[in-house]
């Protein structure tokens, strides 16, 4: 049985867990590097029968699934991902199946890129490097608002880190209902108000048809000048190019960015050049208890599957 891990990028995923579980004939391929092209993707992937992707680091649509003779098995990291067409693999009759995550990884990055924004932290850790001293001045946490677009698990979680900062609560998304924000310890407003009245505005969402391009030019223009966002969710709920003009010209004061339309971010993007963004690469998930719990989950299908046991079939 050929097995393919896609996009280990630190190159740690044979140590992340046990693959030593696995049947002696299980041969195991391990990738470094992303493929763009889909014919790349196809003809690097055509002889295996079972491929792990980690996350949506690599998508997987119709055109890609049905062009790979002996595919069987997809296993994704996560119980969700939007760029794996599982309906297509179903058609096919191969099996997808999902790991276990960790909810506290993406939450407390969003709060490092927070607490990095409101103390300028990266700047000033670039003035230091270059022989200046105290060029900017930051801000208290306490008393500030901070608004949370979407309150599920995530959201929640930042909610938690929020109060213990003492700071006001704002929260909006299409479903979100009065008591749940109540719970959370947050107030229900609008998405006009929510905006308006934030300091900081943090991105909760699911990527879907309905929330794409949810935070548009009309968004950004309601924030105050000092305001900034944090984006830990995708890419694709932000309008990239009102972004991209609402920091140059100073609009809002800053933005948190750990998600982009296209990952690895490609080094002619303009988000680059800016000096009033703090851009991370996707690292949301990245830490070691989540990818241990990945990797983990992902040896576990894979055994489940080759004995012919029940694994954990996605969505």
């Amino acid at each position: 049985m050929r097995i393919a891990v896609l996009d280990d990028y630190q190159g740690v995923a044979l140590q992340m867990a046990d693959w030593s579980v696995l049947p002696p004939d299980a041969m195991v391929t391990v990738f470094r590097d992303t493929l763009h092209g889909q014919d790349d993707l196809i003809r690097r992937l055509r002889e295996f029968e079972i491929v792990c992707l980690m996350r949506e680091r690599t998508p997987f649509p119709a055109s890609v699934i049905e062009a790979l003779p002996a595919l069987r098995l997809i296993v994704t990291t996560g119980m969700r991902n939007a760029s794996l067409d599982v309906t297509a693999a179903r058609a096919r009759g191969i099996m997808v199946c999902g790991t276990e995550g960790s909810t506290a990884s993406t939450a407390e990055l969003t709060w490092g890129l927070l607490i990095a924004l409101a103390r300028r932290i990266p700047m000033e850790d670039r003035a230091i490097r270059a022989g200046r001293w105290q060029e900017s001045i930051g801000q208290d946490l306490e008393g500030l608002t901070l608004g949370l677009v979407g309150l599920g698990r995530l959201g929640g979680r930042v909610a938690e880190y929020a109060r213990a900062f003492r700071m006001r609560i704002l929260a909006w998304s299409q479903n979100l209902t009065r008591e749940t924000a109540e719970r959370h310890g947050a107030t229900l407003v609008s998405k006009e108000d929510l905006f308006a009245g934030s300091d900081f505005v943090s991105l909760h969402l699911v990527l879907s048809a309905r929330t794409r391009g949810i935070v548009g030019a009309a968004e950004l223009a309601r924030m105050k000048p000092t305001a900034c966002l944090i984006n830990t969710s995708r890419g694709g709920l932000v309008d990239q190019a009102a972004l991209l003009a609402a920091l140059r010209e100073r609009r809002i004061a800053g933005a948190g960015l750990d998600v982009y339309e296209t990952e690895p971010l490609p080094r002619e993007n303009p988000f680059l050049a800016l000096d009033n963004a703090i851009l991370l690469p996707h690292l949301g998930y990245v830490t070691e208890r989540t990818y241990r719990a990945f990797y983990a989950g992902i040896v576990e299908n894979i055994a489940a599957f080759m004995a012919g046991s029940p694994i954990r079939v996605l969505g």
